[in-house]
């Protein structure tokens, strides 16, 4: 009953108090940017949400799986520092500055980030400048690194970076853009405006360098949303039209009556599938019967990638749904094999792990327990490709298909049937032509007869 009590007046006491307001609330939660994942949420795939390789930042630090990499975070500074010539004082001096806005960026944070600064500046430091360091490595400049330097020579290149850029798209891995851009600060001696702009571009050359950078990411939060930005970007000279929806549609949508067809329906229905002009996500579209996709390569990487992009839009407010809309609308047209395999052919998916069940299968399991927005592009293409297949000639198309050409021995077995349907045709014809130009099997016109003349007997003359 007394800790009742004490929470009742702990209540009030609050709300005489001055709160905070719901301005100062909003600029709090803006604040948040890298997030621990829950538990509801990493329970069906714990591998896809926890660093392999290496750790950036408190969530996953001190980690016995992750600590060799420690020691070359350490020689990272040190080459760091020996080529900017700085001292560690003014390094310290200049993240320790910014220190509570770094922490602000986690949530949650464990209270020992909070109450030890210096522990949690140094790490700041040791991740910022290992994160540099590949970088840099990444652009071919190792000239005061050894040629055979197991991280940042070209060895590491092909056994060791490769992991290293996974860790690096993890949500629960991050740091905030801040550290790099102080980092960068002090070993120039100067803040450049362009610096968010040349820092965005490394940063996609090395973790996405088949998509150039075609405008301005603009600032951002971390690495893993440097990477989201790059995958949806638009050029400014492309426009997304937002197809025309009637209210009815848009209420039959909501009311979850629409059909939503698997690749290979929607192709026996008469629609094609083409590449898009960008590999941005942003780029679908439909139109005349034309479906329209950016390429996507499917890897080792591309459930994990995708998924902690999927957790960063669910759990940063603002931060859109571009990528999980995509998802889950790949999953309404993959069903199986089969789909994967159409989709292969024209161009849209690039299936570098072998198998095509293997593909249909991850995509079913990455829309597992997500929400979409209803009113998006992607719904609204969707619409549209479910009215085109529901033209009654579209529908007598795809039935033709699905009960006659689904396998060879239909196809054969309908050929013969059209064959014979046609010889039968051919005789009936020819037949009635032949009855129609025979002659009549009636009496000719004939002649009056010609009577035999009886003599008369002469006794009677």
């Amino acid at each position: 009953m007394e800790l009742e009590m004490n929470w009742v007046e702990q209540i009030k006491e609050e709300i005489r108090s001055n709160s905070p307001s719901i301005y100062d609330e909003m600029e709090l939660w803006k604040k948040h940017s890298i997030y621990k994942i829950p538990l509801r949420v990493t329970s069906l795939n714990k591998k896809a949400y926890k660093p392999q390789a290496i750790s950036f930042g408190p969530y996953h630090y001190g980690e016995e799986n992750l600590k060799a990499m420690e020691e070359h975070k350490h020689r990272a500074l040190v080459h760091f520092l020996k080529r900017c010539e700085k001292p560690i004082e003014l390094l310290f001096q200049q993240m320790d500055q910014v220190a509570q806005e770094l922490r602000d960026s986690y949530k949650p944070l464990d209270p020992i980030w909070i109450s030890d600064t210096p522990k949690f500046v140094q790490m700041m430091i040791l991740d910022g400048c290992f994160i540099l360091e590949i970088l840099r490595a990444n652009d071919g400049v190792l000239d005061d690194y050894a040629e055979n330097d197991p991280v940042f020579g070209e060895h590491g290149k092909f056994y060791v970076l490769p992991y290293i850029k996974r860790d690096m798209l993890m949500l629960e891995n991050q740091i905030p853009m801040m550290v790099l851009h102080t980092l960068i600060k002090v070993e120039t001696g100067m803040e450049k405006e362009d610096d968010h702009e040349m820092l965005n571009e490394k940063i996609v050359k090395l973790l996405n360098p088949s998509t150039p950078i075609i405008q301005s990411l603009g600032k951002c939060m971390h690495i893993l949303d440097v990477f989201r930005k790059s995958l949806i970007q638009l050029g400014p000279s492309h426009q997304t039209r937002m197809p025309k929806a009637t209210k009815r549609n848009w209420l039959t949508l909501e009311a979850g009556e629409e059909i939503i067809r698997s690749a290979v329906e929607l192709h026996e229905a008469g629609i094609r599938f083409k590449q898009s002009k960008t590999w941005s996500l942003k780029d679908v579209s439909f139109d005349r019967g034309v479906l329209r996709l950016p390429t996507l390569v499917v890897d080792d990487t591309t459930e994990y990638m995708l998924l902690n992009l999927i957790a960063l839009e669910r759990l940063h407010v603002g931060a859109g749904n571009e990528v999980t809309s995509f998802i889950f609308f790949m999953d309404t047209i993959i069903d199986s094999d089969m789909d994967v395999a159409l989709l292969n052919r024209s161009g849209i998916i690039i299936n570098a792990l072998g198998s095509d069940k293997v593909v249909s299968k991850l995509f079913n399991s990455l829309s597992k327990d997500i929400t979409v927005d209803r009113h998006g592009i992607l719904d609204v293409v969707r619409m549209s490709m479910s009215d085109y297949c529901k033209k009654p000639w579209k529908r007598w198309r795809a039935n033709l298909i699905q009960t006659y050409f689904r396998n060879p021995w239909a196809i054969v077995s309908l050929v013969a049937a059209i064959f014979l349907f046609a010889l039968t045709i051919v005789q009936t014809v020819y037949s009635v032509r032949q009855f129609y130009q025979s002659p009549s099997p009636g009496p000719s016109p004939s002649k009056s007869p010609i009577l035999p003349v009886t003599p008369r007997p002469r006794h009677l003359l």
